[in-house]
């Protein structure tokens, strides 16, 4: 089975050259990689070039981007990393060892890149609350096989919560695979906006939307 790696981005030159690196071993044994560009500014796409078989453009937005890409892919199974999440070089194997059905989906465990000991109680949380509800979220590098997707018809076009939505349409069909295998995702929200104060405002959004408001106006806040 081949695996398509979709990489939205936005404005990522600072640290795309990072994350795309560790997927060369992937490319090298025949998986893609493509980056979805939502309109960068500065050099993404330039620097991101040599490193991806396909780099698209697409309407800003990560579910616009992803669905892009993986209407583009042509691998088995679609694996939607952001472009502040690094993996590891094997990770592919352990994936197509758990996925080999046609109606497979899953995500990794997350590990936040910062140090202080706060973040190791998010991830740990984060880790836990998606094995018990099924529902994952886009940090822990969610994949899914082609057909599957297609079936529950990829992701929402909304600006926000397109993973949970995404996550609930996928867990209605099965329960996901939760491999113990890290992928490590940037910490910088948390640390510029205080950790505290960002555990608050994700709770505060995924409760806004559990109760009803319409994803546009809660991007708004996050923004």
């Amino acid at each position: 089975m081949r695996v398509s790696i979709v990489i939205p981005a936005r404005n990522e030159a600072a640290g795309i050259a990072d994350v795309l690196q560790p997927l060369q071993a992937l490319r090298s044994r025949g998986h893609e990689v493509m980056l979805v560009d939502g309109g960068s500014e500065d050099e993404t796409l330039q620097r991101a070039a040599a490193l991806v078989d396909r780099c698209l453009s697409a309407p800003p937005g990560r579910a616009r981007q992803m669905n892009a890409g993986a209407a583009a892919a042509s691998g088995d199974i679609l694996w939607f990393l952001h472009a502040d999440t690094r993996v590891a070089p094997a990770s592919d194997r352990l994936l197509l060892a758990a996925c080999g059905q046609t109606d497979c989906w899953g995500h990794f465990d997350v590990r936040l890149s910062g140090r202080q000991p706060l973040l190791r109680l998010v991830e740990r949380l984060m880790n836990l609350r998606s094995r018990l509800t099924g529902i994952a979220t886009g940090d822990q590098g969610m994949f899914v096989t082609r057909e599957l997707f297609e079936r529950v018809g990829g992701f929402p076009d909304i600006p926000l919560m397109e993973d949970i939505e995404l996550s609930k349409r996928l867990r209605a069909v099965r329960r996901p695979l939760c491999l113990r295998q890290q992928v490590l995702t940037s910490s910088r929200r948390w640390e510029e906006q205080g950790i505290v104060r960002t555990i608050g405002l994700m709770w505060a959004l995924r409760l806004a939307y559990f109760l009803g408001v319409p994803a546009e106006r809660l991007a708004l806040r996050y923004d």
